[in-house]
């Protein structure tokens, strides 16, 4: 039986303030499909946070859990940081049309 390839997301969203979310997903479209949808009383409805401003993928589940809680444990200015190395103006890198 041939090895089925699995993908895993770390992602972050922001809004217009810049405030911040982290995540870990294995279907990046449908996750940020889901935030936007923004379900009563989440943290990204409250704050109005659905851009996706940084995503990296990994191939274990393991490897990206672990690595959205490393980022979860930097700095705000760390974060900023690893956003605007590859993101410097914070465009949104999933259009509305696209999740």
């Amino acid at each position: 039986m041939p090895g089925h390839e699995y993908q895993f997301w770390v992602y972050i969203l922001s809004n217009r303030s810049h405030i911040l979310y982290i995540g870990v997903t294995n279907n990046l479209r449908k996750r940020i499909y889901q935030h936007r949808k923004q379900a009563p009383s989440s943290f990204t409805a409250r704050y109005k946070v659905h851009r996706l401003v940084y995503f990296e993928r990994h191939q274990y589940v393991n490897n990206a859990i672990a690595r959205e809680k490393e980022l979860k444990h930097w700095t705000r200015a760390q974060k900023i940081a690893l956003i605007e190395s590859n993101n410097a103006t914070w465009e949104e890198l999933m259009p509305e049309g696209h999740a």
